[in-house]
């Protein structure tokens, strides 16, 4: 039997014609009584008791309709399931992302995006080490990441150019510079720079200084960096939007007076030829919402 056995056996079972139950089917009532028939030569058992204007159910089909109605439930779940999936709507994604994706909100309001177009979309949500994400995207331990760029990436691996933002110094408190109107690249140069994962701020603003920097540690995340400075162990460039956001006691946020100021931005990254289509959606949507971004007056 296949499960349009099941579904005619159920409109006959629901109309107690034959004759309604073939309308309702789209068949032709002798096809429909036909499938009946041989559905009854399989159990080796009637399933209906046949009167003139009407069937009823025998002790065999009532049995039947119960585990029927459930079977084609079933298989109705599972169709629906399959499409919704490869439409993207149901699925799972991996999400690798650094900490100043979190720190300028943008993380938030994509994935808040994606959850109410996507519900039934689950996101596993993990901050990485900057340096790995790609790779680990790459290789498919992750789906997507949010990284900061520029940076360079593996083959196979492209980047969704999202929102840009400068860089500002992060000092201790008693550190001579806070005593300057206006910091500018060429009062660094005696200092020693605490080295977050993305180092091109700290590369340009040694290059407008005329300088070699003097390089300290590279902690890892930017709340490592912000505390070695806490700690007096030198100065960073960080991100603007940590301005606000991380606010260790003993750090203080300056501004960096440059002729020709240094931008970040962050990426999602995604395989090229992404093939899941749930993946796929989140990579479409944030591609919509970056041009509307770049679209809108005055960005």
């Amino acid at each position: 039997m296949e499960i349009r056995h099941f579904r005619y056996f159920l409109a006959v079972a629901r109309q107690r014609n034959f004759t309604r139950a073939a309308e309702q089917l789209g068949i032709a009532p002798p096809t429909l009584s036909r499938q009946i028939q041989d559905m009854e030569a399989t159990l080796g058992t009637r399933l209906f008791i046949r009167q003139q204007r009407e069937v009823s159910l025998t002790e065999a089909g009532a049995a039947l309709l119960i585990e029927a109605e459930a079977t084609v439930r079933q298989f109705e779940f599972a169709q629906r399931n399959a499409q919704r999936a490869g439409r993207g709507e149901i699925g799972h994604i991996e999400l690798g992302y650094v900490a100043s994706a979190v720190y300028s909100g943008l993380l938030q309001k994509q994935m808040q995006a994606f959850s109410q177009a996507f519900p039934d979309v689950s996101v596993n949500v993990r901050e990485c080490a900057m340096a790995t994400l790609p790779s680990a995207v790459a290789d498919g331990r992750y789906d997507i990441g949010y990284i900061r760029s520029p940076m360079t990436l593996p083959d196979g691996v492209e980047a969704v150019r999202l929102d840009s933002e400068g860089f500002v110094l992060a000092l201790p408190q008693d550190s001579w510079l806070l005593g300057l109107k206006a910091i500018g690249c060429g009062h660094l140069q005696n200092e020693t720079f605490i080295l977050p994962e993305q180092i091109n701020g700290t590369l340009h603003v040694a290059a407008q200084g005329g300088f070699a920097p003097r390089l300290g540690p590279q902690p890892g995340g930017l709340v490592a960096v912000v505390a070695l400075v806490s700690l007096g162990q030198g100065v960073a460039v960080v991100p603007a939007s940590m301005v606000g956001h991380v606010g260790l006691p003993g750090v203080v946020y300056r501004t960096i007076h440059q002729d020709d100021a240094a931008l970040s931005w962050l990426s999602l990254i995604h395989r090229r030829f992404e093939k899941a289509p749930a993946v796929a959606r989140y990579i479409q949507q944030v591609k919509q919402s970056a041009g509307a971004a770049r679209n809108r007056p005055g960005a």
